[in-house]
């Protein structure tokens, strides 16, 4: 198998993974964080793609703005606990 049928067979994978993903109404983000706030972040994607956590992981923040900041909020959030 030469090298360009490889590098194909490779994408093709990759690539329907990533129309089932779009089908399901789901876009990739990337975002650079602290190492530490790391965890933190992975724990908020996953309770906005959990359907039992969704709706109260958009609530909370929405709520951002009246708490005592982004950070404190989300470091309070429930689903901290949950990575």
């Amino acid at each position: 198998m030469d090298i360009r049928r490889h590098a194909e067979h490779q994408r093709k994978p990759v690539t329907a993974y990533r129309r089932r993903l779009k089908r399901r109404g789901v876009v990739r983000v990337e975002v650079h964080v602290r190492k530490d706030d790391a965890a933190l972040v992975r724990g908020v994607a996953q309770a906005f793609l959990d359907p039992a956590r969704e709706a109260e992981a958009r609530a909370m923040l929405r709520g951002a703005s009246k708490a005592n900041g982004f950070k404190a909020l989300l470091a309070a959030a429930p689903w901290k606990g949950s990575i």
